[in-house]
């Protein structure tokens, strides 16, 4: 049974850095895409950014391209999201999602977790930047 796990979330002040993790269990990432969404008080859940494990291919949206960074860990199963330059508007509930997906990243890859049935999600972790 796969299973996600996000960690790492916390306060930190605007400008600052904070990497999220997410623990695979119960599946191979290779054969994967991992999705990072997340949702703020509000507002609907919308997509961060996404790895694909077959070729490692990643993909980000307008709103974090060149301060957010998604990365594997072979040895932990575990995929994470570096967040850099945080602003407050980057606060919310992360979370990470897995489904079966092998071509290359896309903003097609977000599009497809956020909405296939069969798509794994973690319980979240909450990130807030504020001064």
């Amino acid at each position: 049974q796969r299973q996600l796990v996000e960690s790492g979330g916390g306060l930190v002040q605007p400008g600052s850095s904070l990497r999220l993790s997410c623990a695979a269990s119960g599946f191979a990432l290779d054969y994967y895409a991992i999705g990072w969404f997340r949702q703020a008080p509000g507002k609907e859940r919308e997509g961060v950014g996404c790895f694909v494990g077959s070729d490692g291919s990643t993909y980000y949206t307008g709103s974090v391209a060149g301060r957010f960074a998604i990365s594997r860990d072979n040895a932990r199963d575990a995929v994470y999201l570096q967040m850099d330059s945080l602003k407050p508007e980057d606060t919310a509930v992360y979370y990470c999602a897995a489904d079966l997906h092998t071509p290359t990243a896309s903003a097609r890859t977000l599009q497809s977790l956020r909405l296939s049935t069969s798509t794994s999600w973690g319980q979240g972790t909450q990130v807030t930047v504020s001064a």
